[in-house]
């Protein structure tokens, strides 16, 4: 190695942020492993690398002795005086061993070690960069499926949307582009892994985040959400300030705010709710689009009786129990539903 390689490697260290003695660390234990593999494993040596010049020393330590056993690791007495008078039986020798050829597999495992320091750097970067944004909001192009996993183009890496945070019945193109939320960042030995949601329930928080600047800028407070992803969602808000309505600011002008929601969801079918500290009001507002004529709550159980009109049965408990499933889950609440008519019948009974 030369000169030119200390350029390199100064270069390196402007451009991608990796200290030149990081390599230099890391160059010296890779020529240590290739010593011994091709010219002794036993023996005890250390690899040292000139800083300026790049010029590259392999040097075995040996220790004084009377009568050698092992050359590798020993050295005769005799032997040591020659290179220094001072040296006594029991001192450590160091003396050069670098092959004539070894500036060859010095080159090469070089350009190996700077490669894989790169990688190591890069994916470094990009963990940095996104375990920062775990439940945030991204867009990315689809760039191929494969055994259900769609991987996404997020630009400087990929994500993969697993099919447990799909959207059931949704369908994924090639080269769509779709927002995600960023459910989570791992570390593996092939680089960070960036696991990515469309059906998490953060995704539609974050949907209405961008949407809606009352949320955005802290006005109005999104209290709860519950979600069947791809079918229904319900969304509980709460305004700071009595002269803004919650629900009004989340549904825009003429309901352009959360078309757009709904449009990037696919239709999926979303209730805006004013949360309320009542919890009989939360109750009865969670049931929307039903009206409810009565709420009675049991505090110690956690446990809601709601009285609805005949009529409004059916769409208070939903088509297969959906509308009540997805109440019960916004207000944390056991919910159970009865009309008017079954009320009184067990009131007369």
């Amino acid at each position: 190695m030369n000169a030119e390689f200390i350029d390199a490697l100064e270069e390196i260290e402007k451009e991608k942020g990796i200290s030149k003695e990081i390599i230099f660390d890391a160059l010296e234990s890779a020529l240590i492993s290739s010593y011994k593999k091709n010219f002794g494993s036993s023996q005890n040596v250390e690899v040292e690398i000139d800083r300026e010049t790049g010029r590259v020393r392999v040097i075995a330590k040996k220790m004084v002795v009377d009568e050698v056993e092992d050359d590798l690791l020993e050295i005769d007495i005799e032997e040591a005086k020659k290179i220094d008078d001072i040296y006594q039986l029991g001192d450590i020798v160091i003396v050069e061993v670098t092959p004539k050829n070894f500036g060859r597999i010095a080159a090469q495992t070089a350009k190996q070690v700077v490669i894989q320091r790169i990688k190591d750097a890069e994916r470094d970067v990009i963990y940095d960069e996104f375990i920062n944004r775990e439940n945030e909001i991204i867009t990315g192009m689809i760039q191929r499926i494969s055994k259900n996993n769609v991987y996404i183009d997020l630009g400087k890496t990929e994500g993969i949307l697993p099919p447990t945070e799909q959207i059931e019945g949704e369908v994924y193109n090639q080269g769509d582009r779709i927002k995600l939320i960023i459910l989570e960042v791992k570390k593996t030995t092939k680089g960070p892994q960036i696991i990515l949601s469309r059906s998490h329930p953060g995704l539609v928080k974050r949907l209405f985040e961008l949407e809606v600047p009352e949320i955005h800028e802290g006005v109005v407070d999104i209290y709860a959400i519950s979600r069947e992803a791809g079918s229904r969602t319900k969304i509980a808000v709460h305004s700071k300030d009595p002269n803004v309505d919650p629900v009004g600011a989340c549904v825009g002008f003429k309901g352009s705010r959360v078309k757009a929601i709904v449009e990037e969801l696919n239709g999926e079918k979303i209730d805006i709710i004013i949360w309320s500290n009542n919890i009989e009001e939360f109750i009865a507002n969670s049931l929307s689009p039903s009206k409810v004529v009565k709420v009675e709550v049991n505090e110690r159980e956690k446990s809601a009786l709601i009285i609805v009109p005949d009529y409004q049965l059916s769409l208070a408990i939903g088509k297969e129990g959906q509308n009540a499933r997805l109440a019960a889950k916004l207000t944390n609440w056991k919910i159970d539903i009865k009309s008017e008519s079954q009320y009184d019948g067990e009131l007369e009974s």
